[in-house]
């Protein structure tokens, strides 16, 4: 039924009528009608962050813990651009985000107005589409469909552009039309003979492996749950990349770990010597293939997913299969039952053989100091007293970003948050806003480094506003950990600008925010400290002070095959000076 009404209630109608509780922003003169008809309700909660950049961030955070859109709400001018971090973060990390910037008025566009900028132009790049709106009544069917571009097919940021005299017009308000209606539905089941193809070669692999990614969580609970039982019953080893971490239980007998550059050395290995790679929701970056012709040469692989432009982008795919995880790996279930369950089993079993041998290599071994907290020690304990509870994670970039991926296990999808294509510093802490408004009785921990936390420290502001209980776990070694270990092994131990200095003292930033400060420094006090953070209902900057020349291993450095891994336990000053790495 249509409705007359301005085009800022269209907007708070239509985040209604989409199911959203939920909006992150900040305020500014071209969107304040919009902010006035928030004001005027009660049915969206509006959280009101510090910076724009930790909206779209937030809205992040939200989306990837619950599987529902996050929104945000910016002005025009700086405040569309701010946000333009954020967008590429979630565009590159498939992310359904829905992003609302004011413009300046129509008749203004062009003018270099006040605050003004081509928001559409500058966010093209960053964005599964976007849109500038020139009429009222072109806003609600615009609105809609925002939400299905994000959220169908591969997920993703979308951004409108909203005039400020269109928010001021009225015009009818129309309804969401049927899904069948929009053009843009891109097919989510796969052709049945390519998936019959990749049973056939599963049912003769010597030694098959599951490559899977973000993908599998993206495509909902459903494709968890198949993937987790293909596994079981087919026996196959399975890997993951750092976004697909929790699709499958770490504590599952056929989990490998995650692979790629700071990835387990059986992962690597076993991705490199396997004969059928299946890769299910993931693209073949850089940072899991290392050097392309080097690239697991020997193995047919197939690859499922539902964007069409990631397969046959890196590398060569043998069998090629377009299609929604979920439907794809339910009609792979059931063909290869079908079929009769066969598996190569005593293949299978010697392949299993060599895994367990690259297994004992016990890759993430480390010396430990009992006067010195290690990072790695660090999360082990943090791992060990959290496991159980109804825990969400999320970090910053860098060093403690893979030790965090390496040491903590995580049960199921939705738990685990982090910049992965982007690599963007500053991404968790309000990534962790944003996963506690949407849990606001589970645990919310991010794990950070100094220099990384420091981008959007400001949040604290917000996280004491609404009461929101995170918990900011910082690794801090006073340094840029992973520029720092990069300058170590290939620019000669020459550590240009990479010490953190002038860092504040982290207690009492936190009680100037009105928060609680925790400084941890040794080894023995650790248990006490972390338990002290969990328990306390508000939020918490937790200091603990680590190693501070501590490198990240196993490593493929630039350059190298993914099978040829630096060790913790190798010369890496030698095997960089002998062109490369060093295989174990």
């Amino acid at each position: 039924m249509a409705r007359q009404m301005t085009g800022a209630k269209m907007v708070v109608q239509a985040l209604r009528d989409q199911g959203v509780d939920t909006v992150f922003g900040y305020p500014g003169g071209a969107v304040l009608p919009i902010y006035d008809e928030i004001f005027q309700q009660n049915d969206i909660q509006h959280i009101l962050v510090r910076h724009e950049q930790a909206a779209i961030h937030a809205a992040e955070g939200y989306a990837r813990s619950t599987g529902k859109p996050g929104v945000a709400l910016v002005t025009s001018g700086p405040g569309a651009t701010n946000a333009v971090t954020g967008l590429t973060d979630a565009l590159l990390d498939s992310i359904p985000i829905i992003v609302l910037s004011g413009q300046v008025p129509t008749f203004m566009i062009g003018t270099d107005a006040f605050q003004e900028a081509d928001t559409v132009g500058i966010t093209r790049p960053c964005t599964k589409h976007n849109w500038l709106v020139k009429e009222t009544s072109d806003l609600p069917q615009i609105l809609h469909r925002a939400f299905h571009v994000a959220t169908t097919g591969r997920p993703g940021p979308v951004l409108i552009d909203i005039p400020k005299d269109v928010q001021f017009a009225t015009a009818n308000y129309s309804d969401a039309p049927k899904k069948s209606s929009y053009r843009y539905n891109p097919p989510v089941k796969g052709d049945q003979d390519a998936i019959t193809a990749l049973v056939t070669a599963l049912e003769t692999a010597k030694k098959p492996i599951f490559y899977t990614g973000g993908g599998v969580i993206n495509s909902g609970p459903a494709a968890s749950q198949l993937l987790r039982e293909l596994v079981e019953a087919t026996g196959a080893p399975i890997t993951s990349t750092l976004m697909g971490l929790g699709a499958y239980p770490a504590s599952g007998d056929k989990w490998l770990g995650m692979l790629g550059m700071h990835g387990l050395y059986e992962a690597n290995m076993a991705m490199h010597d396997c004969d059928l790679m299946i890769c299910v929701g993931a693209r073949f970056d850089d940072r899991i293939t290392g050097r392309i012709d080097a690239f697991s040469p020997h193995s047919l692989k197939a690859h499922i997913d539902i964007d069409p432009s990631s397969i046959n982008k890196i590398i060569h795919i043998d069998i090629p299969i377009v299609g929604d995880v979920a439907h794809v790996l339910e009609d792979m279930l059931r063909i290869w039952k079908a079929r009769g369950r066969k598996m190569n089993r005593e293949a299978v079993a010697k392949w299993w053989a060599q895994i367990n041998e690259w297994q004992a290599v016990n890759c993430l071994n480390y010396k430990d100091d009992s006067k010195v907290i290690k990072p790695q020690y660090a999360l082990q304990r943090l791992e060990a007293l959290t496991k159980g509870m109804d825990r969400y994670v999320t970090t910053e970039v860098g060093q403690h970003q893979m030790w965090a991926a390496q040491y903590l296990n995580f049960e199921d999808p939705h738990r685990w948050m982090t910049s992965g294509g982007l690599g963007t510093m500053g991404y968790g802490f309000p990534a962790s806003i944003g996963v506690q408004m949407a849990h606001r009785d589970a645990l919310v921990i991010n794990v950070a480094g100094e220099a990384s936390w420091l981008m959007n420290m400001q949040e604290m502001g917000t996280a004491m506003q609404f009461n929101l209980p995170v918990k900011q776990f910082i690794l801090n070694n006073e340094r840029l950990g992973m520029v720092r270990q990069w300058q170590e092994l290939l620019h000669g131990e020459r550590y240009s600008q990479s010490w953190s200095q002038a860092l504040p003292d982290f207690v009492k930033l936190a009680e100037a925010f009105g928060a609680k400060g925790i400084i941890c420094s040794d080894p023995a006090d650790l248990d006490d400290a972390i338990m002290d953070m969990i328990k306390h209902d508000g939020p918490v900057i937790f200091d603990c002070l680590v190693e501070k020349h501590e490198n990240c291993f196993p490593m493929i450095p630039s350059g190298a095959a993914h099978n040829k891994m630096l060790m913790g336990d190798v010369s890496t000053k030698d095997a960089i000076k002998e062109g490369g790495a060093v295989l174990v």
